[in-house]
């Protein structure tokens, strides 16, 4: 483990709870946006010392460690690797953008609004660095309590139905993920994931604790059929809230197969990957299915990412170099993207008061930098070549042929359904018939074209550029992929030599008999 003497990590995740405290004292709504946003550009200049991230090695970087209750066994243990490292990077840099997209938006209890932020960022980033699986599910479950009140107190007119579903989902997750927990403390010894993964574990231990695990991961993606509460709580979450669900929160999914399941669960990965491939082909048409019949903005945008987080649970159960990367890759473009179409949604709402496409009809004539802007991300958005998307997505269907031809071909109408209700969407807003006078609207002002410029920029720059993030994930996700295949291999070895002693004592099912 590469060790650091900064301790970056700590400094990053608690600065924003120093934040919180500070909050207490001031008074002013202008000074309360103000400070926030200078704590989250501070925030970015502490991450200064991870651009030292060594590409070469697939060890943990940055690792702090401190007994925390050792008589339980529970460490303070944080550390990135080329797979989280990203995430870390995605989530600080969300929160300014954040900041700036509410600043006319909230009105109301803007020092608790604030506050919520800047927990949940904490929170987030606690996932993402947690080397405890104790820690890591701390954090876990401290993100629930703002992202609930985000949206059961700044949401809209049903915000309280769309509140309590999703801690309902959430937390009937972080129940099954807790008795995992609690099995590999008892079978493996340790809370400790990188311990953890040097281990092997019986195929029925990786049976259970996979289906746990799966279960929790799954409804924070969301996966079909799990994804219902998604759309309630991204149509009345305020924009910022939106934009966190969209770009961190449903990362911390597709982060814990990628985690967790493939090298603590790798052989009740393999069996179940048929299954987890057919789910994720099923996200991909309904939620494209589903988008194409919408009317409410953020309903499109919402059931959009039922469809691409269906293309980054793929290209994870590929076990391939491409395919994984093709995940990562979108989870990352993921973020940009829908986080910058659900701020494009809320800059318009400020104007119209409404998200329904009929009320907001051809506004290109008005608003042609809107426009601009919004056709990016929407080309983005259903992978148009050099735009970022069209990296993660190109790489996941490489994957999918290079494993089989019908997975291949399954994902191809999900593509199609995304640039169809992508481009419907855009054309309305550009072209179509106003149903109301839009004359006295103005175009972006200058804090609009701040938030809307930086993801811009990374949707071009990933799209034409990707050598720096292939440098970045790919000797992690390659060690991960060789650690599976290996676990995998050894096993199915150990099994074929069971089967061939049990078939000589005359045992009519070795495989069963082996499992139980």
């Amino acid at each position: 483990m590469l060790d650091s003497g900064f301790q970056v990590l700590t400094a990053i995740i608690f600065l924003p709870i120093v934040a919180c405290v500070c909050l207490f004292f001031i008074e002013r709504p202008s000074t309360v946006r103000v400070f926030t946003l200078i704590v989250s550009i501070i925030e970015l200049i502490l991450m200064k010392p991870l651009l030292n991230f060594q590409f070469n090695t697939t060890e943990f970087q940055f690792v702090e460690r401190v007994a925390w209750m050792p008589r339980w066994g529970l460490e303070y243990y944080l550390g990135v690797d080329g797979i989280s490292i990203l995430m870390v990077w995605l989530t600080v840099a969300v929160l300014p953008l954040c900041v700036l997209c509410s600043w006319t938006y909230i009105e109301k209890r803007v020092k608790e609004f604030h506050f919520c932020l800047l927990f949940m960022t904490s929170a987030c980033l606690g996932v993402f660095c947690a080397l405890d699986f104790t820690l890591f599910y701390v954090f876990w479950e401290a993100m629930l309590v703002p992202m609930y009140l985000l949206i059961a107190v700044w949401g809209g007119p049903n915000r309280s139905y769309a509140s309590i579903k999703f801690i309902l989902y959430t937390l009937a997750g972080s129940t099954v993920l807790l008795v995992a927990l609690i099995a590999f403390r008892i079978v493996g010894g340790t809370f400790s994931i990188p311990e953890l993964m040097t281990k092997s574990f019986s195929f029925r231990f990786q049976f259970w604790t996979f289906l746990a695990m799966t279960l929790a991961f799954a409804i924070k993606v969301p996966m079909f059929p799990f994804h219902t509460w998604l759309p309630a709580a991204h149509v009345e979450a305020p924009t910022a809230g939106s934009v966190v669900l969209a770009s961190i929160l449903l990362k911390m999914g597709t982060y814990g197969f990628l985690r967790f399941c493939l090298p603590l669960t790798p052989v009740a990965s393999e069996y179940f990957a048929p299954m987890m491939i057919a789910i994720s082909i099923a996200s991909i048409i309904y939620g494209g299915a589903v988008a194409l019949g919408q009317d409410d903005m953020k309903k499109i945008i919402a059931y959009s990412s039922v469809g691409h987080m269906g293309f980054v649970t793929l290209g994870i159960f590929l076990f391939n170099q491409r395919g994984v990367e093709g995940a990562l890759f979108q989870m990352l473009n993921h973020g940009i993207t829908t986080g910058a179409l659900f701020m494009m949604v809320g800059t318009i709402y400020e104007r119209s008061h409404s998200r329904q496409v009929l009320d907001n009809l051809g506004i290109a004539k008005y608003m042609p930098a809107y426009i601009g802007f919004f056709g990016l991300f929407a080309f983005s958005s259903f992978g148009f070549p050099a735009t970022n998307s069209f990296v993660g997505e190109l790489l996941v269907l490489v994957g999918a042929f290079q494993a089989n031809l019908w997975i291949g071909a399954a994902i191809i109408p999900g593509v199609l359904l995304a640039a169809t209700y992508m481009l419907r969407l855009a054309q309305k807003l550009s072209w179509g018939e106003p149903s109301s006078f839009k004359q006295g609207w103005k175009d972006l002002n200058f804090r609009e074209w701040v938030y809307l410029f930086i993801p811009a920029v990374f949707v071009l720059y990933i799209g034409l550029a990707p050598g720096l993030f292939f440098k970045t994930m790919d000797t992690s996700i390659a060690g991960l992929i060789s650690d599976f295949k290996a676990k995998t291999s050894a096993y199915a070895i150990e099994t074929q030599k069971a089967k061939s002693s049990l078939a000589v004592a005359g045992i009519e099912d070795p495989l069963d008999e082996l499992k139980n």
